[in-house]
């Protein structure tokens, strides 16, 4: 594993992971990530393996911002709002894939997509614009927030970016929409209260 500090150096080294199709370990502002290119995938075989999970459930994406997650999802009025409001920032939403892209992904129905609240996933999202960005743990395991038990658990990842410890503010809230209705799939650190308040 190729360990990197969170600066310009270390993000040109993650970007040429990103580019040859490897996996990469970075901290957003709920726990430690791992990714790859949401395009490559063999990488996104490699993550299922890593994380010892099946091949059914589909991984989040991060973008670096709502119009880029726009290429791949569809917005919905209440979609809309809640991303202007909360992102970035502790909030998932579960949307339809665009037609034309889930031929590339191989994946039809919806999407967990995202844009986190923490200043080096957004640097590297600044260049890559779309990350696979599932939890760095071995599926049924606890969540990693400290770069060292990243290192011993996943040491397979090919390139980490250290940003130590994260003081984590909870898991974000999940939600979907089913037939136009706000569905809280998982409440984290934001409230549903919050959310409906601005609806």
């Amino acid at each position: 594993m190729n360990v990197v500090p969170c600066d310009e150096k270390g993000i040109n080294e993650i970007m040429r992971s990103y580019e040859n199709g490897e996996i990469i370990g970075f901290p957003t502002d709920t726990v430690y990530g791992i990714g790859c290119d949401p395009f490559k995938k063999d990488s996104i075989t490699r993550i299922f393996e890593l994380k010892k999970r099946d091949g059914e459930k589909k991984f989040p994406i991060l973008g670096i911002s709502k119009d880029e997650l726009e290429k791949i999802v569809e917005f919905n009025s209440d979609a809309e709002k809640i991303s202007e409001k909360f992102w970035p920032g502790q909030v998932t939403l579960l949307l339809p894939i665009r037609k034309e892209i889930s031929e590339k992904i191989e994946n039809n129905g919806k999407l967990a997509v995202r844009v986190p609240g923490n200043k080096c996933i957004l640097s590297i999202l600044k260049q890559c614009k779309l990350i696979i960005g599932t939890s760095a743990n071995i599926s049924g395991e606890k969540s990693i927030l400290d770069s060292n038990e990243f290192k011993i658990k996943l040491p397979e990842v090919n390139t980490l970016v250290d940003g130590g410890t994260i003081v984590s503010e909870g898991e974000s809230t999940i939600i979907d929409f089913i037939n136009g209705e706000l569905k809280i799939i998982r409440e984290g650190s934001i409230s549903k209260e919050e959310i409906e308040n601005i609806l």
